[in-house]
């Protein structure tokens, strides 16, 4: 393979090597450049001489400034460029950009599972929510037991879901903030992918009571075991550890047994139903991300993602610190002034939230991100809104909540999340996504027992060491053998046959991350 490099704009003075392995000192482009010193994959190479203190530019973007005297060919890394601090959330372009809308795709269709409440699940899960941590090593034997027991009996039931996390005891449960984890929770239960089924275990003296995670009414379905007449609406099914009737701890284990086979007899009955496409609801994120991210799976991720705009679909893109250094291409696409300001007052409310806590977007970028090239969270966050496409964003969610919160149907989304993978993740399933998209060039492991996770990659490398964990590998996109669409459309087409059933790679090795909750109150 020649020697090569990408430039993504015209007016860029930087680009990376793409060559596997980097090029060394004196390798000369076909454009006449010569390296003057080694250059990693991935890593940027200065086009022309850059004085110290000029602006350094990548994507049309100034992402920071030469720390020293930099000639032409040589390498721009972290150590040799100055990051400059975070545009101000005053005086930026407010729904400005009118394009023309995105043309319709009409015919375009999944099997899926249809809800009660008119969501469409793409899994058929029994999840078993849980008030508190200390219920959890209960709740993973009983699982157990479920698996091994109960769910051959019902094999339309895809599997049992321990939803475990460290909540719910030992906080301040009345903090103003405290209201992040506790919806958090709450919408999660409520994940079109769990049919609508709610069960409940509790400890009993938690702070974090079955009443304040989820009220009474908060299902429209008839309890199944005691219906009230005329009434459609239920409390939550809820076991409760510490109840006098459970005399040790097999008493426990079966009352949870006994719970959950009510529940899997209703979500065995159900079956795969034909629907429009536009009852995706799909969340995008990156991880482990480098230099070819913005260049190869997060360019396709974004035309697949204007795809499912045209289709009706919701598409949610997260990340606050991963998008705030371009704020203002994301104000200018808001559909409304109102979402233009719900996304300030979320960057803001993170601005000073890191601020507390004597840090700020810069403390983003990880030590892989700077071995596969992105020196900066500057460079990292132009290419990460990449994956948003260029559709208008019509709404905007703050950690925690949902969809029906705030009663978006479809379109693009902006749901304001920490950027940690397992986060991020955690609060888009409470959003209510049932299938998530995560491309990754460093690689991980990822996946969600919640949600289907497609993988993409973003080198040709990665995809054959990994090939058994990548979905899709988008560097072909950079070796030349397939255009941003035709992975775009890819993509797409693997979204619709993943909803109707078909198995990822982290679902067939059961790759599941915890639940990590956002929690900014105190712990007591």
């Amino acid at each position: 393979m020649e020697p090569l490099y990408i430039k993504m704009h015209d007016r860029d003075n930087v680009a990376i090597v793409a060559n596997d392995g980097g090029l060394p000192a004196g390798t000369e482009f076909p454009s006449g450049l010569k390296l003057v010193e080694r250059v990693p994959q991935g890593h940027k190479v200065a086009l022309v001489a850059l004085p110290a203190g000029a602006e350094v530019r990548r994507y049309d973007v100034v992402i920071g400034r030469a720390a020293k005297d930099l000639a032409a060919g040589a390498w721009v890394n972290e150590s040799t460029l100055e990051v400059l601090p975070a545009r101000s959330l005053e005086g930026l372009p407010i729904a400005t950009v009118k394009r023309p809308p995105l043309e319709p795709l009409a015919g375009y269709t999944f099997e899926g599972y249809l809800n009660a409440d008119g969501t469409v699940g793409t899994r058929n899960l029994l999840a078993i929510s849980q008030t508190v941590q200390c219920v959890s090593g209960v709740v993973d034997y009983a699982v157990k037991r479920i698996r091994d027991q109960l769910l051959p009996k019902y094999p339309n039931v895809d599997d049992v879901v321990a939803l475990e996390h460290v909540y719910g005891c030992g906080v301040a449960i009345d903090a103003p903030d405290a209201k992040v984890p506790i919806r958090t929770l709450r919408n999660i239960t409520m994940n079109p992918n769990f049919g609508n089924e709610v069960m409940v275990v509790s400890l009993g003296c938690e702070k974090l009571q079955p009443e304040r995670l989820l009220p009474a009414g908060t299902f429209p379905i008839v309890d199944v075991r005691t219906p009230a007449l005329g009434n459609t609406q239920q409390a939550a099914d809820t076991v409760v550890l510490q109840d006098a009737k459970h005399v040790g701890f097999m008493s426990m284990v079966q009352s949870i047994v006994e719970s959950a086979e009510v529940h899997l007899r209703k979500l065995d009955a159900r079956r795969r139903v034909t629907v429009p496409a536009s009852a995706l609801v799909v969340g995008v994120q990156c991880g482990g991300s480098d230099a070819f991210s913005g260049v190869t799976a997060n360019p396709a991720v974004g035309y697949c993602s204007d795809l499912l705009v045209r289709v009706g679909a919701t598409v949610m893109f997260s990340e606050v610190t991963e998008v705030r250094d371009g704020i203002d291409q994301l104000t200018s696409r808001a559909a409304t002034p109102e979402v233009a300001d719900a996304m300030i007052r979320e960057m803001a409310w993170y601005d000073a939230y890191l601020g507390r806590g004597g840090a700020d977007r810069s403390a983003n970028t990880s030590p892989g991100n700077k071995k596969g090239g992105l020196s900066n969270i500057v460079e990292k966050a132009m290419g990460s809104i990449i994956k948003s496409g260029t559709a208008p964003i019509t709404g905007v969610l703050s950690p925690g909540e949902s969809l029906k919160d705030r009663g978006i149907k479809a379109g693009l989304v902006y749901a304001a999340t920490p950027a940690s993978d397992f986060v991020c993740g955690t609060l888009q399933v409470a959003a209510g996504i049932n299938l998530h998209v995560f491309t990754t060039g460093r690689g991980t492991p990822y996946g969600l027992a919640e949600v289907p996770v497609i993988k993409v990659a973003t080198r040709s490398d990665l995809a054959r060491r990994w090939h058994d964990l990548m979905d899709i590998n988008a560097g072909r996109i950079s070796d030349g053998n397939a255009t941003i669409e035709e992975v775009g459309w890819e993509l797409f087409r693997m979204m619709l046959e993943v909803a109707s059933g078909k198995k990822t790679w982290a679902e067939q090795w059961k790759l599941h991350n915890a639940l990590a909750l956002f929690n900014p109150a105190p712990i007591t």
